[in-house]
């Protein structure tokens, strides 16, 4: 069959742009140009995002609730959206509501309910487009990161499960079925594999960028990296005498030689003038400095460990001191200011260690390989994990011992450690992940609070004179 004889559909697609506002412009100049040569060919296409659009660890989005996102989308013309874990764990219900409750676009989240089993009225599971007398169906599922969700009032269900119930459904009616998916590259596979039907997965989550798309049986998955370096472009050809698919083929184009669109670069800029005004409000004045050190004890990291047990409750507390991007100045401290020392979106958590694996963990924040590593991911939005700053425990070491025997005593409320005791340990749930010292992946009787971030307790504790006080007193004593 000739292509002339084809009818085509074709999808541009973006996905984890993770609130790059310096990408946008150049994003909008490539969809511009590619719907302009679709629009002069007379082929239908649809604009979708899979996720992740918004990160609040830009002043953009953190001093607008996601407003300055939700405007470019606006102007860029999505028709189609689902939703990453980013705004599903990042915004309230209320916000969300804020945010997308009348958007020009639909919003698809398949496996997403609140909990007690209703949809927000800006929720679709699936949603059925017509394009050149086609009929598409569309469907998106996100992550489902169970235990957050339930916390945020989320039911968030198995995406595989939910679509191998949906997709048979959604095919007797349409002629093709569309997957925006922000599961990951290995789930997309398995989707691929496990529930037939589907003809395009377009995927997000772990920032994979499939120049080429992978072909698993008669399913396509393609994927257009991150932070918007490039636009997706999907063509799915159709045979018109029997309406069914005869080709799906895709690719990518980079956005980075891209001019800069004028409407977005103005949009943006108002928007960030908007937040810094937001974020310009002081929230304490400070009598001294509080400076964080990476490698050693600091009054900054000691006030967040300090507010962070009390929050959560427990025997101590333990938080890397690369949570903290900078210290504080004497004078007015801003919302700003917090937000652009700790923009990590991680929350607060409680477990049970034993005494031997505390005594292991404070070991492991001695040796400058934990201090200097790298970590990428899991929320965290800094550069290196840092020692640990500590609470609620005293620590005598010789910083002239062994590796991993640098640890002489150590106390939990004034009383001696015993190595096999139980203790409730307030930390991050970044540290439940797997990621940074490895003997928290292995607490026990896990329970996360939900939705504080730690600025926010951060924020909080800054206006308690008596815990700025006690952030100087020592934790850690060398004896060497």
């Amino acid at each position: 069959m000739s292509v002339k004889r084809q009818q085509l559909v074709h999808i541009l697609h973006t996905n984890d742009i993770h609130s790059h506002y310096e990408k946008m412009p150049g994003v909008q100049s490539v969809i511009q140009r590619l719907r302009g040569d679709l629009e002069d060919r007379g082929e239908a296409f649809f604009l979708v995002d899979v996720g992740d659009h918004m990160d609040r660890v830009r002043i953009e989005t953190e001093g607008t609730e996601g407003q300055a996102n939700r405007a470019v989308m606006d102007a860029t013309g999505y028709q189609l959206v689902t939703l990453g874990n980013n705004e599903l764990l990042t915004f309230s219900k209320e916000d969300l509501n804020a945010l997308y409750g009348d958007a020009p676009f639909e919003v698809l989240a398949t496996n997403v309910r609140e909990s007690g089993g209703d949809r927000p009225r800006w929720i679709s599971p699936w949603t059925v487009r017509e394009a050149a007398g086609l009929r598409i169906g569309f469907l998106g599922v996100t992550i489902p990161f169970y235990t957050f969700y339930q916390l945020l009032g989320w039911e968030v269900a198995d995406p595989i499960e939910r679509l191998s119930v949906e997709v048979p459904r959604l095919r007797r009616e349409v002629d093709a079925v569309v997957v925006l998916s922000h599961l990951g590259l290995g789930n997309d596979r398995r989707l691929a594999e496990e529930v037939p039907g589907i003809d395009l997965i377009l995927g997000s989550h772990t920032h994979h960028l499939l120049e080429v798309p992978e072909r698993i049986g008669e399913t396509l998955i393609a994927a257009a990296g991150k932070f918007g370096g490039h636009v997706g472009h999907v063509t799915i050809a159709f045979d018109p005498a029997t309406r069914s698919v005869r080709d799906v083929r895709g690719g990518c184009v980079s956005t980075s030689e891209a001019p800069a669109d004028s409407e977005i670069e103005e949009l943006i800029r108002r928007f960030r003038l908007k937040a810094e005004e937001e974020l310009s409000r002081p929230i304490v004045k400070l009598d001294r400095d509080l400076s964080i050190d990476w490698y050693q004890e600091s009054p900054l990291g000691n006030l967040l460990a300090d507010g962070l047990l009390e929050w959560v409750g427990g025997d101590c507390s333990f938080v890397n001191a690369g949570q903290l991007l900078g210290g504080l100045e004497k004078g007015p401290v801003t919302r700003g200011q917090i937000h652009r020392i700790c923009p990590h979106p991680i929350n607060p958590c409680r477990m049970v260690l034993t005494g031997g694996q505390i005594r292991r963990i404070l070991e492991e924040s001695l040796l400058r390989e934990f201090q200097e590593m790298e970590i990428r991911g899991f929320g965290f939005r800094g550069k290196r994990l840092g020692m640990i700053n500590a609470s609620g425990i005293e620590i005598e070491y010789d910083s002239g011992g062994p590796a991993r025997g640098k640890i002489r005593r150590l106390w939990i409320g004034g009383e001696p450690l015993i190595e096999k005791k139980p203790y409730q340990v307030a930390t991050i749930d970044m540290f439940t992940f797997g990621v940074g010292y490895q003997e928290f992946r292995e607490g026990r009787d896990l329970q996360y609070f939900l939705p504080e971030f730690l600025r926010n307790i951060l924020a909080s504790w800054l206006n308690r004179p008596e815990a700025v006080d006690a952030s100087f007193q020592l934790r850690w004593h060398d004896i060497g």
